[in-house]
C-alpha cells in the first residue's frame, strides 16, 4: 500500500495530508504544534491547515495526532476500553445502548435529538463532576461559519445546541483547553476528530490530564460550507446579508434562514436528502467509523419502532465504559434525563449509512490501496472485495462532488439522484 508514511519520507508534516486531499479539517494540528507554523484557514470551502514553511521544524508531531491518515481503531478500543465486554461490529465496544431525552420540556424542544447531550453536560456541570466542556456554537460574525469555545455556565452549554451542517474545527476550543488551569472538561466531538484527539492525548500530557471524557456525534458525513450555500441561494437568499441560520428547527424540522431581505423555512427532508454526500469532502468517503466508536460515550438521533419512546425529540445514545454509565444513570435518578434500553438492532434501526461505512467506504480505501494511491490506514477493516460496482460508484460519488464544488454546474444537481 502506497500510505502517506512512505511519501516523501523527508516530509514530517501534514502538509502530504492536505496536499492528498485526505484532511478531516479537525485543527487538532494547529494545537499540538510547539512552533505556531500552522494555522488553520478556509480553502474551498472547507477549513484547512497552512504551514509556515520558516517556522516549522519538520518535528513531525502535527502528522502524528492526524487522524486524516487513518487510526487503528480495534487496537485504541481494545486499550481504552479493556473491560468493556460486548462488541459489535459496526457499534464498537460498548456498556450499553438507550434512548432518552431531556426531562426538561424547553431544552428537548429546541434542542436537536432530544436535548440528551446537552441537558446531560448541564447536570454534569452543576453536580461539579466538570468545569467546561468544549463545544461549537455559530459564529455570531459570520452566521455560516461556527467556532468552537470552552462553555463553563448552563447558558454557555445551551448556547450550542442545534445541529451543524457544516465544517467544524476544534483547534480554537483546544487553545482555551491549553492555557486553562487545571480542570476535568468533556470535548464533544465528530468520529473522525476523536480519533485525533485520542491520538493528542497520547502524545500531550497538558491536554490529556484534563480530558474527563470525549463525546461523539453520529455521523454520516461533513458538508463543506457550499452546502449551506447552495440551499440559502436556492430559497432566494444570499450569505453575505445573513443574520441567522438554524439547520434543525420548529416542528416539523428544517432550515430556518433571515438576512435583510429575505427570510425562509425549508423542510429537513426535502433540502437535505436530495443533496445526501454531493457536498462532502473526499475524505468523507473513506471514513469507516459512524459512531464514534473511541468516544465514551456516542449521541445522535435515533429512529424507534417503540411508539412508547416516540416523543417530540429522542436521542440514541452508546455508552462505552462503566464509569460514563454510572454517571448516565446517577443524572437519571435526578430525574435530569429519561433513558430507556435498547438493542443493538434498534440502535442499527434504518442506519444503514453504518453498514455503508464499513463495507463500501472501506472498499474505497483498499481500492486506493490496490492503486497505490494515498489513502487512510486503519486495523478494523472487514473482508470487502473490489469489483466494477465498487468502482462505478466511486466514480459517481465523486462526479457528484466535483458538480457540488463547482458553482458554474450547479443547475446539475436536480437532475443528479
Amino acid at each position: 500500500m502506497k500510505h502517506l508514511d512512505s511519501q516523501n519520507n523527508k516530509d514530517n508534516s501534514i502538509r502530504k495530508v492536505y496536499s492528498n486531499d485526505i484532511c478531516t479539517g479537525c485543527g487538532i494540528c494547529e494545537s499540538v504544534c510547539t512552533k505556531k507554523a500552522i494555522s488553520i484557514v478556509v480553502k474551498k470551502s472547507k477549513f484547512r491547515p497552512s504551514v509556515d514553511n520558516t517556522k516549522c521544524s519538520n518535528c513531525g508531531l502535527c502528522y502524528k495526532v492526524c487522524p486524516g491518515v487513518g487510526v487503528n481503531i480495534e487496537e485504541m478500543s481494545k486499550a481504552v476500553f479493556y473491560e468493556t465486554a460486548n462488541y459489535n461490529r459496526f457499534l464498537g465496544f460498548y456498556e450499553k445502548c438507550y434512548a432518552g431525552y431531556s426531562t426538561d420540556s424547553l431544552i428537548r424542544q429546541s434542542s436537536a435529538s432530544g436535548g440528551l447531550i446537552s441537558q446531560f453536560l448541564v447536570w454534569l456541570l452543576e453536580a461539579k463532576y466538570i468545569d467546561g466542556a468544549l463545544l461549537t456554537t455559530f459564529d455570531k460574525n459570520y452566521p455560516f461559519y461556527v467556532r468552537t469555545y470552552i462553555a463553563r455556565t448552563k447558558e454557555e452549554i445551551l448556547a450550542s445546541k442545534g445541529s451543524k451542517y457544516c465544517p467544524v474545527t476544534l483547534h480554537e476550543g483546544l487553545k482555551e483547553l491549553k492555557k486553562a488551569e487545571k480542570g476535568n472538561y468533556v470535548i464533544v466531538a465528530l468520529p473522525c476528530q476523536v480519533h485525533g484527539l485520542r491520538k493528542l492525548m497520547a502524545v500531550n500530557k497538558n491536554i490529556r490530564d484534563k480530558i474527563y471524557g470525549i463525546f461523539s456525534l453520529f455521523c454520516s458525513g461533513t458538508q463543506s460550507f457550499k452546502y449551506t450555500e447552495y440551499i440559502v441561494t436556492q430559497c432566494g437568499g444570499n450569505l453575505k446579508n445573513l443574520e441567522y441560520l438554524a439547520y434543525r428547527e420548529g416542528n416539523p424540522t428544517g432550515m430556518v434562514a433571515k438576512g435583510v431581505t429575505f427570510e425562509f423555512f425549508k423542510d429537513y427532508g426535502t433540502y437535505n436528502k436530495p443533496l445526501k454526500s454531493t457536498f462532502y469532502p473526499k475524505r468523507c468517503l473513506f471514513c469507516i467509523d459512524m459512531f464514534g466508536e473511541l468516544s465514551d460515550i456516542s449521541f445522535g438521533d435515533i429512529q424507534v419502532e417503540d411508539n412508547k419512546l416516540v416523543g417530540d425529540g429522542l436521542s440514541g445514545l452508546i455508552v462505552r465504559n462503566s464509569m460514563w454509565h454510572s454517571l448516565l444513570k446517577d443524572a437519571q435518578k435526578d430525574n435530569a434525563i429519561s433513558l430507556v434500553q435498547i438493542t443493538e438492532d434498534q440502535m442499527l434501526y434504518k442506519r444503514s449509512m453504518a453498514s455503508v461505512k464499513k463495507y463500501r467506504n472501506a472498499s474505497f480505501v483498499r481500492l486506493f490501496t490496490l492503486l497505490h494511491l494515498p489513502s487512510p490506514k486503519y486495523d478494523d477493516m472487514f473482508d470487502v472485495r473490489i469489483n466494477a460496482k465498487v468502482i462505478f460508484k466511486y466514480i459517481y460519488m465523486r462526479t457528484k462532488q466535483f458538480v457540488g464544488n463547482h458553482k458554474c454546474l450547479w443547475f446539475l444537481l436536480p437532475k443528479i439522484k
